[in-house]
């Protein structure tokens, strides 16, 4: 998979790198405030089933834009999830401000995810890069 990302413009390649601090660190660091750990938790495990499928879908189909599907399936709950954690009240302004980080960071890429698997749904099934 490395080699197909590095065939992308630098900006995904850019994008993918802060999605491994949107998606992944910045939640883990969630773990740190008692109001925030099951947010920590469930998005390190969803974070980690969706790249496991994503991984398990490139080795069986390569590098096609239906590889967004896991985030769409996964990443659309966890990004309702976590809006409805930033508006609890008992949130503290650091995890809350990380919780928009994040959340934001979901939303962008599941434009990018829903945009891509429209497009292979409608018939653009070659590989990408």
């Amino acid at each position: 998979m490395d080699a197909a990302i590095a065939l992308q413009p630098q900006w995904v390649q850019n994008w993918l790198d802060w999605l491994m601090v949107g998606g992944f660190i910045l939640p883990a660091l969630l773990v740190f405030w008692q109001q925030t750990r099951l947010v920590a938790l469930t998005s390190v495990l969803v974070g980690m089933s969706a790249g496991f499928a994503v991984f398990t879908m490139f080795d069986q189909l390569g590098y096609v834009k239906l590889l967004g599907l896991p985030h769409i399936l996964l990443w659309t709950p966890l990004a309702y999830y976590i809006y409805t954690q930033i508006k609890r009240p008992d949130v503290p302004t650091v995890p809350r401000w990380m919780m928009i980080i994040i959340l934001s960071t979901l939303l962008i890429s599941l434009a990018f995810d829903y945009t891509d698997v429209a497009r292979y749904l409608l018939g653009e099934r070659g590989m990408m890069g």
